[in-house]
């Protein structure tokens, strides 16, 4: 697996890398860090000290450029960028992660249609190397461009794999944009209520991002509270936590499928869901 001279790989365990990555049965790739632990933590948890699922993580661009306030207020991009990593290796160390990878490409280079085909070709060595069951990714109607420039990377290093080779399961997670609007035949739960415990620990790592003047923790807890209240309007509660997330499978299956037609006919299901719901009492 070829890395470019800027990335991080870090194994929590010590295990050989190569070990630790093919061991992996769950990964997600997040544009910045601690967008895993707020996204994917549903894998991490499941993964959690077990022996047969391993939870791997990806991010794949620096961290330059985030807000910063109180003991991070004079620090560069340089002196954040490495803060940054450093956080994300405390998170993996934290969730028992089999590996967490940092490939430090900046913002703009993800976001360039041309420069960005060697974001999707490490990407897909990644995978290669990997093999997971199930990925993990910001979700397509994200309203973050660099998200959904992630996502689209991603998406085309898993459709540059051979079929057999692709992962069983992508699913497309919230962040920038919840998926409260998705027709709830379509909604993917993602369970969040195991160890809440360890998913404050995840959240609370990121100080850097957090004392910048930003509790994503705090918005993470409540989507997630918020999601598995107004999940069902009918019934008891019967998650503690949930994200939802869209499945992306079919694009795997597809190579056809034009993401943003994909997306679009979510959307046209929502209105006509809302359409139908109002002509019932007028």
């Amino acid at each position: 697996m070829h890395l470019n001279k800027k990335a991080v790989l870090y194994v929590p365990d010590g295990s050989e890398a190569g070990a630790a990555l093919a061991r992996t049965t769950h990964l997600a790739v997040s544009a910045h860090q601690d967008d895993i632990e707020f996204m994917a933590y549903a894998p991490i948890a499941a993964c959690f000290g077990k022996r047969d699922l391993w939870f791997t993580g990806v991010v794949v661009t620096d961290g330059a450029g985030s807000p910063r306030s109180g003991i991070y207020a004079d620090c560069s991009d340089e002196d954040m960028k490495a803060i940054r990593i450093e956080e994300q290796k405390k998170a993996a160390y934290v969730g028992g992660y089999s590996a967490q990878l940092l490939l430090s490409h900046p913002s703009s280079a993800v976001k360039e249609k041309e420069d960005g085909a060697h974001v999707a070709a490490e990407l897909a060595e990644i995978f290669c190397a990997a093999r997971p069951r199930y990925v993990y990714m910001h979700n397509l109607a994200d309203k973050h461009e660099t998200h959904v420039a992630t996502a689209l990377k991603t998406l085309a290093a898993l459709r540059s794999l051979p079929k057999k080779e692709r992962p069983e399961k992508l699913f497309g997670c919230e962040v920038w944009r919840d998926l409260d609007w998705v027709c709830d035949e379509e909604k993917v739960f993602l369970d969040t209520g195991a160890y809440p415990h360890l998913a404050r620990a995840l959240s609370g790592v990121f100080d850097s991002q957090i004392s910048g003047g930003k509790r994503y923790e705090l918005a993470a807890e409540g989507r997630r509270l918020a999601n598995a209240t107004f999940s069902a309007d009918h019934a008891c509660d019967t998650y503690e936590g949930l994200n939802y997330a869209m499945d992306l499978t079919p694009l795997l299956q597809d190579d056809g499928i034009d993401p943003a037609d994909f997306v679009a006919e979510h959307i046209r299901r929502f209105e006509e869901d809302v359409r139908r719901t109002l002509h019932k009492f007028y």
